[in-house]
């Protein structure tokens, strides 16, 4: 797929995507009218029809402009019209459209070529990967920036639909590290993985510990983005648990959706692609502690208790609290050897989450006032949008054992987000700029594109937006 950039229209053959805002007026393009009856520009409308052979299509983007309706106006339109995106689309850039609202509209254009269908037999190539796809951008202005911007936010986020997506037996933890090898050969990114012996020399300990009730080998997965002249250092980590079954307290519902148990790493990863192909001027640590949480004679119990990274002990209360356990050797393995300025971590943590603020947004946690204000922020602005919830002292309690350090679960029906945060707080080292998002409720779900929950790629955008704002 390629863009040409043109400041006039020109009639040939092909669809042509023309945006309106909602007015009172009747919708005009190329001597073309269309009654406000049959088309407002209302948000979530279109109208098309045919003329010398050309497919015009109005689209409605409401009256107020913002990021995730406009994205979500064009993923929509390429999605269901796909049979007409053949060779050549032209979209109109009206001069209503700022750079954000561009970089909206051709990242949402794009993600709209994703098919779930990874392995049906007659599965179509995507556009957006066709070489012989051109897209044409009429704009009587330089556009170049932000629509190359919005490539790259729907090609990271491609790869995460992917990543997340892809079945367990696929996306396993050595398929995580090859991905993120891969990365390296084509962005200026260092990768480092440890295996499962590395793991223990290194003294990974709760990471392994979940890890050890699985066949599959366990990656410990570090990229390290490091341009020339950088402004800052951010740390980030990813919850990259590649299947959950619960362990030995096994799961009793939903278990067929745990493969998105790793889309919080899933994001760093594709938020290291995005900050790499954007050249932005930070340095970036990244780490991804990739395991399954599987059943066997050898899986950790109920009532173990474990040692980890920063050598505090750890009482297992519940083997299904496991992603706070691998993301404690991640924060306190980044802290240490890196010691990053800010440290940023996502994960698919707690259903409690959920409970508390459904789908519409993922959780905060942190005691930093002005890194609670970036990220929320950043997220407001593309549409991935943040809640801050307590890290008070208070819940300090619920991570308090008997026998060890710490344990991994309150054993209470109540504050199980804020209490699994206070958990992953223990491992920071007092670091004054962390923070920690849950989004589980976020990363995977029901929407109309597709007939089962399936990935959003929640947290690309949001972290690279919050590292650009810097």
């Amino acid at each position: 797929m390629k863009f040409n950039y043109l400041n006039t229209f020109i009639e040939s053959s092909g669809l042509v995507i023309i945006p309106f805002l909602e007015s009172n007026e009747v919708a005009e393009f190329n001597s073309i009218i269309v009654s406000k009856k049959l088309f407002s520009g209302k948000n979530n409308t279109h109208y098309s029809l045919v003329q010398n052979d050309i497919n015009y299509l109005f689209l409605g983007l409401g009256k107020e402009l913002n990021f995730k309706n406009i994205k979500s106006s064009f993923r929509r339109i390429s999605h269901s019209k796909r049979d007409f995106l053949t060779e050549k689309v032209r979209i109109i850039i009206p001069n209503f459209l700022n750079d954000l609202h561009i970089e909206a509209a051709i990242s949402g254009f794009l993600l709209g070529s994703y098919d779930l269908g990874h392995f049906k037999s007659d599965k179509k190539e995507s556009f957006s990967i066709n070489s012989n796809f051109i897209l044409d951008l009429i704009s009587d202005k330089d556009i170049s920036i932000p629509s190359t911007n919005g490539l790259k936010i729907a090609q990271s986020q491609l790869e995460v639909f992917n990543l997340v997506d892809l079945p367990s037996n696929t996306a396993t933890p050595e398929h995580l590290a090859n991905w993120a090898k891969k990365l390296s050969e084509n962005y200026p990114i260092k990768t480092s993985v440890f295996n499962r012996k590395e793991s223990q020399e290194k003294g990974l300990h709760a990471f392994l510990s979940v890890g050890q009730g699985s066949e599959r080998e366990p990656q410990f997965i570090i990229l390290e983005y490091n341009p020339a002249n950088a402004k800052k250092h951010i740390g980030l980590v990813g919850k990259g648990i590649t299947f959950d079954t619960g362990g030995l307290n096994i799961k009793t519902a939903g278990m067929v959706h745990m493969k998105c148990d790793m889309a919080g790493g899933a994001a760093v990863l594709g938020a290291m692609q995005l900050i790499a192909s954007l050249e932005l001027p930070y340095q970036v640590t990244a780490i991804v502690p990739a395991c399954e949480n599987s059943v066997d004679a050898k899986a950790f119990l109920p009532s173990d208790v474990i040692s980890s990274y920063k050598g505090s002990s750890i009482e297992i209360i519940d083997t299904d609290a496991e992603g706070r356990l691998i993301l404690a050797d991640g924060l306190s393995y980044l802290i240490k050897n890196y010691q990053p300025e800010i440290v940023v971590d996502l994960a698919t943590l707690t259903g409690s989450s959920v409970a508390t603020l459904g789908f519409e947004c993922g959780a905060l946690f942190s005691n930093n006032e002005e890194l609670i204000i970036n990220l929320i922020n950043a997220g407001d602005e593309i549409g991935e949008r943040l809640w801050r919830l307590p890290l008070w002292d208070e819940y300090k309690s619920d991570i308090e054992s008997d026998i060890a350090d710490v344990k991994n679960y309150s054993g209470k029906p109540v504050a199980g987000a804020i209490s699994a945060a206070k958990f992953l707080e223990y491992f920071t080292e007092n670091h004054t700029a962390w923070a920690h998002l849950d989004i589980a409720g976020v990363a995977f779900g029901d929407d109309e594109f597709a007939k089962t929950k399936h990935a959003t790629a929640f947290g690309v955008h949001l972290i690279t937006n919050f590292i650009k704002n810097l």
